[in-house]
């Protein structure tokens, strides 16, 4: 079985901000997190909109902290702003498939068809911090090319210490199974990433030559899955989870944007729970946070906690 720091909750956009890492860190507190990305452009120029630009990560444990982004200089200079902000390594998305991350903007998964422009990224934001770089990409752009390997050559002689793979193409998004390669003799060590639920993905990563594994869709509606595959109890006073889960979200996003926010976790939590569908149905049409506090309460049998 992997060490427990080879573990990695991956980076989920809209998902693993700071309050949903709190509920993780709950349950894992040695593992190590990835933020949700963060623009560059967003980052340097300080948008007052997007909290993440704030975030300060000095008591998140072993936390990395992604950013994308197609300007060589500006991705450099995002990279000083996190490291200063306390992240324990900065990571590059170079894998995002939504069309305006790599179609519009030219960056994500978009990086997997302009290795050079990939190559200079990452070299400049070595250059740039003291703390380790790493990389998140997938299989490649699509089936006709699959150049994964590459990257991986041109993230090793740029300097990059490790390289989280998804184990899917960018136009394969997020259908079919993911197919993870060998990735024995490889420069740098090599994450997992794509369809680990359980031990059994775990150690069939560890046998493909994999250093760790990354979770990410498991966690939806479940911040406790890294504990479960490495050997906790599920937890049963889920109510409570929710709960503090959403305390959280409000206080970090306010009540008019947390709310709506929150709406999916609701929806996550509950998913396999009898009534399921009528709670999520009467969930998305709450707009006040302490309608929804009671709907919750009423769903799983439990108070929140003054």
């Amino acid at each position: 079985m992997l060490e427990k720091n080879s573990f990695f909750v991956a980076p989920l956009a809209g998902i693993t901000d700071r309050p949903f890492r709190t509920i993780v860190r709950d349950f894992s507190p040695d593992v190590s997190l990835v933020t949700e990305m963060i623009s560059c452009h967003s980052l340097v120029e300080q948008h007052k909109n997007c909290p993440r630009n704030f975030d300060n990560y000095g008591a998140e444990g072993n936390i990395g902290a992604q950013i994308f982004g197609a300007d060589v200089s500006l991705m450099a200079d995002a990279a000083r702003i996190l490291q200063d902000n306390g992240a324990k390594w900065v990571d590059i998305n170079m894998g995002c498939p939504v069309p305006k991350v790599a179609t519009r903007a030219g960056a994500g998964a978009y990086l997997m068809r302009d290795h050079k422009l990939a190559g200079d990224i990452m070299r400049a934001v070595v250059r740039a911090v003291e703390i380790p770089v790493s990389v998140k990409t997938r299989l490649g752009w699509d089936s006709e090319h699959m150049d994964w390997r590459e990257l991986v050559d041109i993230a090793a002689d740029a300097g990059v210490k490790f390289m989280a793979l998804h184990g899917r193409t960018r136009a394969a998004g997020y259908t079919g199974d993911a197919v993870h390669p060998d990735v024995h003799e490889l420069p740098i060590p090599i994450i997992a990433n794509g369809d680990i639920k359980d031990v059994s993905d775990v150690q069939a990563m560890e046998n493909l030559g994999y250093a760790g594994v990354m979770v990410g869709r498991a966690m939806l509606g479940a911040p406790w899955k890294l504990a479960e595959i490495m050997g906790q109890n599920a937890p049963q006073d889920i109510g409570r989870i929710v709960l503090r889960h959403l305390d959280l979200v409000l206080d970090y996003y306010g009540e008019r944007s947390g709310v709506p926010l929150f709406r999916k976790h609701a929806a996550w939590y509950s998913a396999g729970v009898p009534g399921a569908t009528a709670f999520r149905v009467a969930v998305n049409q709450i707009t006040d946070a302490q309608e929804l506090k009671d709907k919750i309460s009423e769903f799983w049998g439990c108070v929140a906690e003054i």
